[in-house]
Order: structure tokens, then sequence, then C-alpha cells
């Protein structure tokens, strides 16, 4: 990372432009690291389908159930989020996975964070996989906010291997429960308020924001006093390739399911996503007025302020 006479600071993993001031560069890549921290990010479900398939038609009986057993465990075992093996990792994913892209965040008034504040930030566009949001992520390093959360879909939590590599990287279960409780004690958090449904009104080389009827964020922010911030991610759609069936049927048992209603692939099929640069905007935060129960125009009122922003 630069500083204001263009020295660098070590410990980056995503570009990071503050107008008027500082300029930040990720560490040099390594392009086998960067296929490591990918599949580790994202190959856990490609894994456990493999996996199943192996029990099903090659490993024998005995084994099978031996495996299928201590993936049922790794569900069920609490996670340890804050573990030492964890965090390294998580810095690992995000310095080599981030920079694979890379990611690039531009941030309009860094100062105006405070590190001992909780905010909650509107990130968009969805897509496949938000990537740009762990740019945001204590493990990244970009933000000086030390307690970051990311809310990302439930289901996550109950894939082997993926439901403990993204602790590590600071997702919690999207629920208003976990939202608030997190807020409560002192954490920022990213929400994607078009979530998975916004992958349905995806367009190649468009940027869709999915997020008209959904303003049960801003509302939660208003409740916790914690103020707004706008993000868009620009490049994140080209990630990946996708087809959408279209089928009612599947959408409804995706959207019940919890996971994404499209059908998508990576490099060669694979869950490695293209290597495309992506460019975050953090917004500056826009302060709300706590209150217990806002009513529906007070809500619209910050929805719109945020969207105009």
């Amino acid at each position: 990372m630069k500083d204001d006479d263009g020295r660098e600071e070590e410990g980056t993993s995503a570009r990071v432009f503050r107008p008027g001031t500082t300029t930040a560069a990720g560490a040099s890549l390594s392009l086998a690291r960067a296929m490591a921290a990918l599949l580790l990010w994202q190959g856990a479900i490609h894994f456990n389908v493999a996996l199943a398939a192996a029990c099903a038609f090659v490993f024998p009986a005995r084994v099978a159930m031996l495996v299928l057993c201590t993936q049922l465990f790794s569900v069920l075992v609490p996670a340890d989020g804050t573990s030492r093996f964890g965090s390294s990792i998580a810095r690992f994913i995000c310095k080599h996975g981030l920079g694979y892209f890379p990611v690039t965040l531009q941030v309009e008034h860094y100062e105006a964070f405070d590190p001992q504040g909780a905010y909650v930030f509107g990130y968009e566009p969805h897509s496949i996989m938000p990537f740009g949001a762990w740019a945001l992520t204590e493990p990244a390093s970009c933000m000086p906010l030390p307690k970051m959360k990311i809310l990302t879909s439930s289901a996550a939590f109950y894939i082997p291997l993926m439901r403990q590599i993204w602790m590590w990287l600071g997702s919690v279960p999207a629920t208003r429960e976990i939202f608030c409780s997190h807020l409560a004690d002192g954490y920022s958090c990213v929400v994607s308020p078009g979530g998975l449904r916004e992958t349905l009104h995806m367009n190649p080389g468009l940027e869709v924001a999915f997020i008209k009827s959904r303003k049960g964020f801003v509302k939660i922010a208003m409740q916790n006093g914690c103020p707004l911030v706008p993000i868009f991610c620009f490049g994140q759609n080209d990630a990946y390739k996708w087809w959408n069936p279209d089928i009612k049927l599947l959408t409804r048992i995706a959207t019940a399911l919890k996971s994404i209603p499209v059908i998508y692939w990576g490099k060669f099929g694979t869950p490695i996503p293209y290597r495309t640069p992506m460019h975050v905007f953090v917004g500056k935060p826009i302060p709300v007025e706590k209150r217990g129960q806002p009513t529906k125009n007070e809500v619209w009122y910050y929805f719109a302020v945020k969207n105009k922003i």
C-alpha cells in the first residue's frame, strides 16, 4: 500500500484508492497460490458433489459410510471462526484470491469511517458470487473497520468445508436475528439486498441491481442507528458464465434451498472464476436517525438517498 508520500505499506489484498490521499496495491501474485486460494474459496460444492459420487459408485460400503459420517460430523460440530489457523487461511484466500482478478477498492471518504462504529453496507450487485464484498473484510485489511461480517445465504453453512472456510472469511448466515445481533455487538455488516434472486435478472455485459422491493436492510439499519454505506462493484458479472433454464419448478426449489437459481461455471467448467478486473466503489456513510419502529415513509427516504448516491 502506498501512503500519502508514495511509500508502500504491506499486507493489503486488493488495490485501494482513497480519493485525494492514498493508493494501495496488492502484493505480487503467484498463479499457483491464486488457484489454491480460489479452490479453497469456491471449490467446496464441487468437491462435495465429487465425494458423494465416489461414495455412491467407487468406494466400498464401509469407506463410503465413514466418509459420509465424517462429513455429517463436520456440519454438526460448532465451527470456530476465530482460530489462528482459520485466520491464516482467510488472509491467504483474500490476498491471493482477490489479487487474482484483481479487485480494486475505491473509498469516497476513508476518514469518515470510525473504527469503533458499526455500519450497514448495501452491496450491489450480488452476481453469481459477490467477490468484491470480501475486500471489505478484516482479513483483506483494506478498510479501517476491524469488526466486519458478510451476510451469506444460510445454505452455505450446511455444506462441509465451505462452512468452515467461509466462517473464517467473516461470513455469517443472512438471518434477521443474526444481522441485528452483530450490529448490536459493534460489527459492521455487508448485505447484498438483491440476494440470490438477483441472479435471475442478470444479463451479459450489464450490471443489474434488483433492489426496489428490498428495503429490509434499511429498516434494520434505522432500528440499530447504524449509518448506511452504498457500495457498487463493476465487472463482477463477468467472473462466471451462466445459463438460466427459466423453469419455474427449478427456480422454486433453488429459492427454497436458498441456493443460486441458475447454472454457472468458470474456467474449463471448474469453480475457478474467469480473470476479470473488478472495481468496488464505497460511498460516504449516510447517517440515519435511530427509530425503534420506523415508518414506511422514513424507510423509503433513506432507501432513496442511498440509491441516489
